[in-house]
């Protein structure tokens, strides 16, 4: 029996405003993915990110190429021979394992061979703004474990200084999405260990990154724009402490699993984390999570619609995706 792959763009709309150094947002456009064949389907989404030259046509593009491989019985491994790393791969990838589990009636980290998930703690993202601004957030969530904080440059450790007072029990991570001058680096990775941040990812522009090898590291330094696939691990080492594993960099969850193992083999740490999405594209990146040191999939919880069977959020805390809604 022939499979058939249907292609989706959708909206969702976020809980107020979202802001990075690079723009600020008010909702996300994703692209989901469905394979079937008979009586079952498997889903898979993406999350088309314009920094790595994608667009939804772009990305669109890509994945309708692949119907023929599709059609064909094309399976995971053909699919990552066929395609290069990225959001299209991701949300086929997916979909692909998700159909795998449906027809064979286990779950998706039976077939991968991995621990089954538990509840997992991850961070919440206050936006980049104003010292006031962030501090009046980190009030707002002074009840979570663990806050991920989007910086800017000039001003962040105001920024954190704000945000360790409103939050003075929450464990701190900061990501600067490549927004820092190199003279920022040392002063500030100092001001944040007094203030006990935990992690500082992407403080330099990916390719421009050389000065983190030859200073100390108060903060361990995480990979985000500068780690997409295995193959880049070694030009980190010694610039970075940790890599951040993203499905829609690596182009899904077969390539995401290849990249932690080789990061954990060459000593690396690991945060697995996202970009905003819904629960249909989380759900796959938990069992990536079960093997990391920091976890950041809390694109949900800063959505103001999510899909209609979404995973379950105790605060900080993730519950592992009912066979409903992925794997």
């Amino acid at each position: 029996m022939k499979r058939s792959l249907q292609v989706v763009e959708e909206t969702f709309p976020i809980a107020g405003s979202f802001t990075i150094s690079r723009g600020s947002r008010t909702e996300i456009p994703v692209i989901s993915v469905t394979i079937i064949e008979g009586e079952n389907m498997g889903s898979g989404e993406c999350v088309p990110y314009s920094h790595y030259g994608e667009s939804l046509s772009s990305v669109r593009r890509q994945i309708e190429n692949m119907s023929a491989l599709i059609a064909d019985g094309g399976d995971r491994a053909d699919l990552n021979k066929a395609m290069p790393a990225g959001a299209a791969r991701n949300a086929i990838d997916c979909a692909l394992l998700d159909l795998e589990a449906k027809q064979t009636g286990r779950r998706a980290w039976e077939i991968l061979d991995l621990l089954p998930p538990s509840e997992l703690v991850t961070a919440y993202t206050l936006s980049l703004g104003s010292p006031e601004t962030m501090g009046a957030a980190a009030r707002e969530a002074c009840e979570r474990a663990l806050l991920k904080l989007k910086l800017g440059g000039e001003g962040d450790v105001e920024r954190v200084r704000a945000v360790r007072e409103g939050a003075p029990n929450s464990r701190l991570i900061v990501d600067a999405n490549e927004a820092w001058s190199q003279d920022m680096v040392q002063p500030y990775s100092e001001a944040f260990a007094e203030m006990g941040v935990e992690l500082i990812e992407q403080p330099l522009p990916n390719g421009h990154d050389e000065l983190l090898a030859a200073i100390p590291h108060p903060v361990p330094i995480c990979a985000d724009e500068s780690c997409h696939v295995s193959s880049d691990l070694n030009n980190l080492t010694g610039r970075y402490d940790l890599v951040n594993i993203k499905l829609d960099k690596t182009g899904g969850l077969t390539e995401a699993l290849n990249l932690a193992r080789a990061a954990r083999t060459k000593g690396f740490d690991i945060m697995v984390g996202c970009m905003l999405g819904t629960s249909l594209a989380m759900a796959p990146a938990i069992l990536v999570a079960t093997l990391a040191d920091f976890v950041d999939l809390d694109g949900p919880l800063l959505l103001s619609k999510d899909r209609d069977k979404p995973l379950v959020y105790k605060n900080s805390h993730i519950m592992p995706p009912e066979p409903e809604l992925w794997g």
